[in-house]
């Protein structure tokens, strides 16, 4: 018996200790550990143990191997995920259940991510008060004549709120205590104008007006300030809000990586390795199976995978901008590839580092090139087949499933006699010769979709 019970502690340990290896990795490296165990927790008092966990976490795996049974869980979210959304670190369960470890309460995890994303919405739109003050005060002191104001963010916040949560917990890491909503707050509030900047060119232009008594025409000059606003970015905001060094910059990274695939938010759009297969040249593929012909790109292509996107790369991160060429190039009358839209996304604040586009970039991109644009739901499936029976394109952003192991952007291009689905997928031409039935897509589509998604109507 003693002999069992030996055999037994030491496998236990072993599998600590390989558990706790693979924890350290995936924190190191962002790889998501956290989607397997989602929901596993039986329950449990998670507040205090995660605390004792966080600020001891150097010494981890030592804990993991003295008792793995009984922390690995913790460890797992506590590392890989910011405690920020479950609460705090005060309680480990959900407010509206004492029996329910808020782990495993996904829609008091929702609710928190939610209230944080206003708060930061909310924040940024101070912001940008803010900055068109300042460009207000900058035109007074310039002797122009005129000012045009060139704002693509009005009524279209672009901005990442999973990285902005991972970049304070990172910034926190020492005082793991004082995490709260409150304090998030008043950091970014205090930094109000590290959010916004703007740009200004001056332009000579000429005026001609007609006196309405005599129809004599009369031409003035007049000197124009051109004014652009810029979102700074979270890039920026690592440096200067939250000021992290490089270690914190990457614990950031690598938690906003993980708490996108834990939250199965479709904000992390990116290819495994071994999706990420260059392709060969799509050069003149057009889809005329649907009520609109679909000029199609892949961003896998040869010509595209691997130029920039922002400071990714178009293979890895660009089925936004990729689809968007798609949409652009089969409505507008013109040819815009991946390269120029990715371009375009990057200087335009589209880019996410490391997460692909913010959801912004579909009404964005629509409205630029002049396209009609309306956000859809899921729960709207009939708008979505009027929409691609009368000629429209429609933008989707689907998590986990089918079309990807993250987050994707695809494009559905028509619906045959039978009700079916065709899609421009930009990452695989097969899945684009296939047929889907529109249950699998609607299913399939991010739950937590930003800028009217998870559908974009377009044309």
């Amino acid at each position: 018996m003693a002999e069992e019970n030996r055999n037994s502690a030491s496998e236990a340990l072993e599998k600590g200790a390989n558990t706790a290896q693979a924890i350290r990795g995936a924190v190191k490296t962002g790889k998501a550990i956290a989607g397997i165990t989602k929901g596993a927790a039986a329950g449990g008092p998670y507040g205090a143990v995660a605390g004792a966990l966080w600020s001891n976490r150097k010494t981890v795996l030592k804990i993991v191997l003295a008792a793995a049974f009984l922390l690995l869980l913790p460890v797992l979210f506590i590392l890989m995920l910011p405690g920020l959304i479950f609460g705090g670190f005060g309680s480990g369960n959900a407010a509206n259940s004492s029996q329910t470890p808020i782990l495993n309460n996904d829609a008091a995890v929702v609710e928190n991510v939610n209230n944080i994303s206003f708060s930061i919405s909310s924040i940024l739109g101070e912001g940008l008060e803010d900055v068109l003050a300042r460009i207000d005060d900058d035109f007074s002191a310039s002797g122009g004549d005129e000012k045009e104001v060139i704002n693509p963010y009005a009524g279209n916040l672009v901005y990442s709120t999973n990285l902005i949560i991972c970049q304070y917990c990172a910034a926190k890491e020492k005082d793991y205590q004082s995490i709260t909503v409150s304090d998030m707050e008043q950091i970014l509030r205090g930094a109000k104008k590290h959010l916004y900047s703007f740009t200004r060119t001056e332009e000579t232009r000429e005026s001609t007006s007609v006196d309405p008594d005599t129809g004599e025409e009369t031409t003035t000059t007049e000197e124009w300030m051109i004014y652009t606003v810029v979102y700074n970015g979270e890039d920026y905001f690592a440096d200067h809000i939250f000021q992290l060094s490089e270690e914190q910059k990457t614990l950031a990274n690598d938690y906003a990586y993980n708490l996108s695939v834990y939250l199965g938010d479709g904000l992390f759009q990116g290819l495994v390795d071994d999706e990420f297969i260059l392709g060969p040249s799509y050069e003149g593929v057009t889809f005329s199976d649907g009520s609109t012909p679909v000029v199609y790109f892949n961003q896998l292509d040869e010509r595209f995978a691997n130029q920039p996107y922002g400071k990714d790369n178009i293979g890895g991160y660009g089925c936004g901008p990729t689809s968007m060429s798609i949409v652009v190039s089969s409505l507008s009358g013109e040819t815009v590839d991946p390269i120029q839209m990715a371009e375009w996304s990057y200087k335009n604040g589209y880019w996410c580092s490391k997460s692909g586009s913010y959801h912004a970039l579909i009404p964005g991109a629509a409205k630029a090139w002049n396209l009609p644009v309306e956000g859809c739901s899921a729960s709207e499936p009939q708008r979505i087949v009027d929409a691609l029976t009368s000629g429209k394109l429609v933008v989707a952003i689907m998590s986990k499933g089918h079309f990807t192991s993250s987050g994707h952007f695809i494009v559905l291009r028509g619906v045959t006699s039978e009700g079916e689905i065709l899609v421009a997928d930009p990452a695989s031409y097969t899945r684009s010769q296939k047929k889907w039935d529109l249950s699998i897509i609607l299913k399939e589509a991010s739950k937590r979709a930003a800028a009217g998604g998870p559908f974009w109507i377009i044309g």
